[in-house]
């Protein structure tokens, strides 16, 4: 790794480090268990906690900020770690939390054979369709809907004094919406895919139950780790001094809408009547009204704001640059203060282009860091395989090797910084 001085303006000239580039282990299997958009590579933090000790760093806890679908999580306790992480996104912190257990293979069977026996004993529905929410019936045929509900209700029933076992069928549910729905296949994109045609719920659901026990049955969990993990926004966290090592992938600014790819289980698992209320808690987001226009930024990021404001085109874009840059100064002071004495930081983080701009993401969270307290701040550059192999976005939002699409950066920087 490279060290860096204050006020580094580009990282263009960091060198590609091979250790980061690639796991020496197949993944496991626990990882795949449900899609989810932009997920951190699982051996990212087997390196980080390598990395981590042979500079010295006694490591009990490790945590994450933005834990999404807890891939940090579940390598940390695979390797006896104690684990703490939040993520604003119920969705995410279900996966979290299933993907950081393991159950017993007998209890699951048994609770699987139940759900069936109830779903088939239900097979009378008669849908009411003004009762059900509005964005579902536009998602969904009918038939689905009526399947669905039976399945989600014979979960409840089987499940309802079982919250680990319930969480696993839950995020079994939760994984097969998109299949069962008009999304369009593998699209990061809601779109409507209209000459889809979709199986029954039961088939979809078998195919998810047969696949997770594999890997529940496979799951390398140390039983002796301790996981938590809270549905809770990073920016409102005020643990202090709790984590040895934090490893986290912030959201990068002009990515995704999360709250827009996870409505079908926001709705569905009745965490909301309305998805886009978690808009508004996503950092980077287009759709956050309350900008602070007075406040000001690090030097890095008003030198982006400067030069993007003179686009008029870009107005709303523009105000979510600077709300994303500021929330990620905050979140390093709460990551400063989340660390032990003598702990360590490690983001992974990319960088993005609007309009011909290049967003630096990466040198505006190192001077950040240093600007935090942070110290022997390091930098390197690792490389996204299957980016590599599929540089641009097609309009739908899939991976694609025309140059006509939108070009996806192959490459994300690591951050590494000492309290």
């Amino acid at each position: 790794m490279e060290s860096i001085s204050l006020g580094t303006r580009s990282f263009d000239n960091v060198r590609v480090d091979e250790y980061w580039n690639f796991g020496e282990k197949k993944e496991d299997k626990m990882h795949q268990i449900h899609t989810y958009p932009a997920k951190f590579p699982s051996f990212i933090t087997t390196k980080a906690i390598e990395y981590a000790q042979e500079k010295n760093i006694h490591i009990e806890t490790v945590g994450d900020l933005f834990c999404g679908c807890g891939t940090v999580a579940y390598e940390s306790a695979k390797y006896g770690f104690d684990f703490w992480g939040c993520d604003v996104n119920p969705v995410a912190a279900l996966i979290a939390r299933v993907k950081s257990k393991k159950l017993s293979s007998e209890k699951l069977i048994k609770y699987y054979e139940r759900i069936l026996v109830l779903y088939e004993d239900s097979s009378n529905c008669s849908l009411n369709e003004n009762s059900v929410n509005d964005r579902i019936m536009y998602w969904f045929e009918p038939e689905r809907v009526c399947e669905l509900y039976r399945m989600l209700s014979a979960i409840e029933k089987v499940c309802k004094n079982d919250k680990d076992y319930e969480d696993f069928f839950l995020c079994a549910f939760s994984n097969i919406l998109k299949a069962t729905s008009r999304w369009l296949t593998k699209s990061i994109k809601p779109t409507i895919d209209k000459s889809k045609i979709t199986k029954s719920v039961l088939y979809y659901f078998k195919k998810q139950f047969t696949k997770m026990y594999s890997a529940n049955h496979d799951s390398k969990i140390n039983a002796r780790a301790s996981v938590k993990i809270e549905v809770l926004d990073s920016l409102k966290i005020d643990q202090v001094e709790k984590v040895d090592l934090l490893v986290t992938s912030p959201p990068y600014v002009t990515s995704y809408e999360y709250a827009d790819l996870h409505q079908l289980s926001l709705l569905w698992l009745k965490f909301t009547d309305d998805y886009r209320v978690y808009r508004k808690d996503t950092i980077g987001s287009v759709y956050e009204k309350k900008i602070d226009e007075k406040g000001s930024l690090n030097i890095i990021g008003e030198e982006i704001l400067s030069q993007l404001k003179y686009n008029k085109d870009s107005k709303s874009r523009t105000k979510a640059i600077k709300k994303y840059y500021s929330d990620m100064e905050k979140i390093v002071e709460k990551a400063f203060n989340l660390i032990k004495n003598d702990g360590m930081a490690l983001f992974v983080i990319g960088n993005t282009e609007y309009r011909g701009v290049r967003i630096k993401n990466a040198e505006h969270l190192a001077l950040a860091m240093q600007e935090n307290g942070f110290r022997e701040i390091n930098v390197t550059r690792r490389k996204i395989s299957n980016k590599i192999l599929t540089p641009y976005r097609d309009k739908n939002g899939k991976f694609s090797k025309d140059k006509n699409g939108k070009k996806v950066y192959s490459e994300e920087f690591i951050v590494v910084g000492r309290k």
